[in-house]
C-alpha cells in the first residue's frame, strides 16, 4: 500500500491512497482524514486502506491522477523526528573532514540527534534561504532512509521495533555545513545547522518493498542526481552498521514512541570495493548521497575540497527505484532558492 498527503488549506493535508504505478490516486477522508489520525489507530484503519489500494488497482475504485507536485511530505509534521547515523562510514569521512577523531564507541552505539519536527518540507518544494547563505553556510543534501513506526514501548528489543515499523520513505535531511562546527562546539548538538527536511511523495508499507526489505534494512540503491547529473547510486542495504530495528530501540531506551515517530537512517554511505572511502559514480563506483564526503575525498585526495556546496538554482534529486526501473517512492526534487 501506498500512501501520500496532498496539500490543501489545512496544516495537515488529506490522506490519500496511491496507486502502485504512481499514477492515480482515491481519496479517502471517510476512513481517515489525515496520515497521523490513520496511525494512531492502524489495527482498525489499515485493512480499510488496504481494501481501497486493492480497488484501485482493479479500477473497482474512483481515481483521480496523482501529481507529485501535489503532495506535501506524507507527514507535512510530525510528533517525533529522529535521525540515526546507521551508516558508520558516513560519520568517519564527514569528522575526518572538520578533524575531527572518531571515537570507537560509534560502531556499537548509534548517534542519533532529535530534529524539527513541526514544518517538513514537501518533496517539491523550495529550499529557501536568505541571500549570503549559498556562501556561507555550507547547503547539502543528505539523502536518507526513514520509517513511520507505531506506539513503541520505553525499553523494546530491536526485535520488538523492527515489528512497530508501518510505513518507509525517503528524505533529504538538508545540512548546513557552515554551520555545524561551531554549533557542535557549544556541545549542545544541532539545532540551526538541521533546518527542515524534506521526505518522499509517498510512503509505502513494508510488503510493497519485496525481498529488498528484510524487516530492518532497505537493499536498493539510493539515486541521487545534483543539476541532471547522477553523483551516488549507494545501497542503503550495505554498509549499513545499524538497521532500524536497532535504530529505533536506541530512541526508545528511555522513553515510549508514539504512533507517528519518524526514525531516519542518516546519511546512506557505501564504502569502496578495497574497503576503502567510495569512488564516484564516473569511475565505476557507488557515488556519494551527499556533497560533504565528495569533499572529504577530495581532500584526502589532493589536501582540499573543490567541489562547491549547492547555490541558490541548484537542484538536488532523491528517489529509488525497484528491480524492473519503477520508482517506489516518487522523487524528491528541491530546487535552492532565496528567500
Amino acid at each position: 500500500m501506498k500512501l501520500a498527503t496532498l496539500k490543501d488549506r489545512t496544516r495537515d493535508g488529506r490522506l490519500v491512497v496511491v496507486s502502485k504505478d504512481l499514477t492515480r490516486f482515491s481519496e479517502v477522508g471517510h476512513i481517515a482524514r489525515t496520515l497521523q489520525a490513520a496511525l494512531d489507530d492502524w489495527r482498525h484503519v489499515a485493512p480499510r486502506l488496504e481494501e481501497v489500494a486493492e480497488g484501485l488497482e482493479h479500477g473497482a475504485q474512483p481515481s483521480q491522477r496523482f501529481h507529485e507536485h501535489d503532495a506535501a511530505s506524507p507527514l507535512p509534521r510530525a510528533f517525533q523526528w529522529a535521525d540515526g547515523s546507521a551508516y558508520v562510514n558516513h560519520v568517519e569521512l564527514v569528522r575526518k573532514a572538520r578533524g575531527a577523531e572518531m571515537p570507537e564507541s560509534f560502531w556499537t552505539d548509534p548517534l542519533m540527534y532529535q530534529g524539527g519536527s513541526d514544518s517538513f518540507l514537501g518533496p517539491r518544494d523550495a529550499i529557501a534561504f536568505p541571500d549570503g547563505a549559498d556562501r556561507d553556510w555550507g547547503i547539502d543534501m543528505e539523502g536518507e532512509v526513514a520509517v513511520i513506526v507505531d506506539d513503541v514501548r520505553q525499553g523494546a528489543t530491536p526485535h520488538e521495533a523492527r515489528e512497530a515499523i508501518r510505513l518507509v520513505m525517503l528524505v533529504n535531511d538538508v545540512s548546513l555545513r557552515g554551520l555545524i562546527p561551531a554549533e557542535l562546539a557549544k556541545g549542545f548538538g544541532f539545532f540551526q545547522s538541521k533546518p527542515s527536511s524534506a521526505f518522499s511523495p509517498v510512503a509505502v508499507t513494508p510488503d510493497e518493498l519485496g525481498d529488498a526489505w528484510d524487516g530492518g534494512k532497505l537493499s536498493l540503491p539510493l539515486l541521487v542526481g545534483l543539476n541532471g547529473a547522477l553523483i551516488g547510486k549507494v545501497n542503503a542495504g550495505n554498509d549499513m552498521t545499524f538497521d532500524f530495528g536497532q535504530l529505533i530501540a536506541h530512541a526508545a531506551k528511555t522513553r515510549p514512541l508514539c504512533a507517528g515517530s519518524i526514525i531516519g537512517s542518516g546519511t546512506v554511505s557505501n564504502k569502496g570495493a578495497d574497503g576503502g572511502p567510495g569512488k564516484p559514480v564516473a569511475e565505476g563506483g557507488a557515488g556519494y548521497a551527499c556533497i560533504a564526503e565528495i569533499r572529504t575525498i577530495e581532500t584526502i585526495q589532493t589536501g582540499k575540497p573543490k567541489t562547491p556546496f549547492m547555490n541558490f538554482g541548484d537542484t538536488v534529486r532523491i528517489e529509488m527505484k525497484d528491480a524492473a526501473g519503477h520508482s517506489i517512492f516518487g522523487a524528491i526534487e528541491q530546487t535552492v532558492e532565496r528567500r
